[in-house]
């Protein structure tokens, strides 16, 4: 009896301990138990959270919706009586943030489920035993200081403070019920962007908009996940330029373009025309490929070059028996529908029709193998 009560415990232990171990957390891919605990079952009494560091945190994005409209940052009114507590517009800062880094830019450890506070991993007082971790007051400096400093080109510190016994200009609840009424306006999103480079060897860049999102594709994370509100907003325009190096502007187009040794392929003298794929490569898909998608045959993300236009890379080898020839817009008569496909088209170009190999009065499109139909494509 001891016996088999012993294997069933053991059993349980090791179902529970296998179960703890795979677990995968559901919003999160790869993220098990033992990404953050140290132990098998951890408890509410003994949670065994593994501390994080900072390039290994794990954190997620919420809503703005979901996080509180305004906070009062009073954690040092003990400390000085020099400043007013900070009224924190949180919402306003939360959608900001949404063209950047996300929540993830002051929420560096945010685990599911619960929102961490600066003051929870920062400690209070400046004499600390880990110095490569600021202390709450540097914490909250250095976040607000980054930003505020690349939108307006100074920081001072009534910016944000207000001096005890002095009106503040803006109370809670002006910030909640500007919280509540904000609504970003619609985005219109350009149609093509002239850029002025006169440093460069071609001193103007075309970039067609519409194409790269309605054409090739791009989702506005692939090029504005690094933005912020700044790129529009920001009160000293000349600044934020100067701020970035050749590689920061060239880092979103280098994703897909060679931006280090073919200058040229963006650099011109003029405004250039939009992209036309018979004129860039030399092969025409309006007639048959114009509806389908880049990434149909540009499988590989961000290259678009070495493709060899035959049409049997992708469609393997054509016979009269597996070709439907009315796709093309002609329905073979009797008497081509017995020829082989490389009778008429010869050397492997399917984009006309030679007839002078059997016909000396006869060419296409003035004469027609059969019948003109309406194409589908």
């Amino acid at each position: 009896m001891k016996t088999r009560m012993l294997i069933f415990f053991i059993c349980c232990a090791f179902i529970i301990n296998a179960q703890t171990q795979k677990k995968v957390h559901p919003n999160l891919n790869g993220i098990t138990c033992k990404t953050c605990h140290s132990c098998d079952i951890p408890t509410k009494e003994n949670p065994c959270v593994i501390p994080c560091p900072r390039e290994k945190m794990v954190s997620i994005d919420q809503s703005p919706e979901e996080g509180p409209l305004v906070l009062t940052i009073d954690k040092f009114k003990k400390q000085t009586d020099i400043y007013a507590p900070v009224i924190f517009s949180h919402r306003l800062h939360a959608e900001m943030s949404g063209m950047s880094g996300g929540c993830k830019m002051c929420h560096h450890y945010n685990p599911p489920g619960q929102v961490i506070g600066c003051s929870d991993c920062h400690e209070l007082i400046r004499k600390r035993t880990d110095v490569s971790k600021p202390d709450l007051k540097g914490a909250y400096h250095r976040q607000c200081m980054e930003c505020h400093r690349t939108w307006s080109g100074k920081v001072e510190c009534e910016s944000c403070h207000t001096i005890n016994g002095k009106k503040q200009e803006t109370d809670s609840k002006t910030l909640i019920a500007k919280s509540e009424k904000r609504i970003h306006p619609k985005i219109i999103a350009p149609t093509i962007l002239k850029f002025n480079t006169p440093k460069a060897t071609g001193k103007v860049v075309t970039f067609y908009h519409s194409q790269h999102v309605d054409l090739f594709g791009l989702e506005c994370q692939s090029c504005h996940t690094n933005e912020s509100c700044v790129k529009c907003h920001a009160k000293d325009k000349t600044a934020l330029l100067k701020a970035k190096t050749t590689e920061q502007k060239h880092a979103v187009c280098s994703s897909c373009h060679n931006t280090k040794q073919n200058c040229s392929s963006c650099h011109f003298n003029s405004v250039q025309e939009g992209f036309n794929h018979a004129v860039k490569t030399g092969f025409d898909i309006s007639k048959f490929h114009g509806k389908i998608s880049c990434s149909t045959c540009h499988t590989e993300k961000g290259k678009f070059t070495g493709l060899n236009s035959e049409c049997i890379n992708c469609h393997g080898k054509w016979t009269q028996e597996n070709f439907q020839h009315k796709v093309t817009g002609v329905i073979l008569d009797e008497t081509h529908q017995a020829l082989e496909c490389t009778d008429c088209h010869q050397e492997k170009n399917y984009s006309k029709p030679i007839c002078s190999s059997c016909h000396e009065d006869k060419s296409f499109p003035k004469n027609v193998p059969g019948k003109l139909i309406k194409k589908n494509g």
